[in-house]
């Protein structure tokens, strides 16, 4: 049997965002990363209800979802597989120059004094294209970051089910 490939759901009950679409967020996040690549097995519901105690079938609905994306494909008596990644080129390589850029990028805004949500606040604010508050910090003096920052993003139209 084909062993998993290393992801860990992390169930956020307050987020506000649906179980199984947290599972299917953070399963994007993993293929954008490169933690999850096509070939590699999901996590069965089992070892999902036993890591985070939620109800089997919340699993098999992300897991559909994910089929129904063309993500993954269930393959009867095996598990759950993933059929393609998502992210460019830069995303397969860990040492690509983007990742690189964003990884010096973060260091500045820890040595400014920002915090993740602050981090993540404020790349969201420039990816999405708003005003970030008029002033210059010394955090903004590379690059913008592009793509790899991790989002909890709840803005996806979905509702708890």
């Amino acid at each position: 049997m084909a062993e998993s490939a290393a992801v860990e759901f992390r169930i956020d009950r307050r987020s506000g965002v649906a179980t199984y679409m947290q599972i299917v967020q953070q399963t994007k996040q993993a293929l954008r990363l490169g933690v999850l690549r096509p070939g590699d097995r999901l996590p069965t519901a089992r070892e999902v209800v036993e890591a985070t105690a939620i109800n089997p079938n919340t699993v098999l609905k992300a897991y559909r979802e994910l089929e129904r994306e063309g993500l993954a494909e269930g393959r009867r008596g095996l598990g759950t597989f993933v059929r393609r990644t998502l992210g460019g080129a830069a995303h397969e390589n860990p040492d690509s120059s983007l990742r690189a850029e964003l990884a010096d990028w973060v260091g500045r805004a820890r040595a400014a004094g920002l915090e993740r949500d602050d981090m993540t606040a404020l790349f969201t604010a420039v990816l999405d294209g708003a005003p970030t508050g008029g002033g210059t910090s010394e955090v903004s003096g590379g690059p913008a970051p592009h793509g790899t920052a991790q989002t909890n993003s709840a803005n996806e139209g979905e509702t708890n089910a």
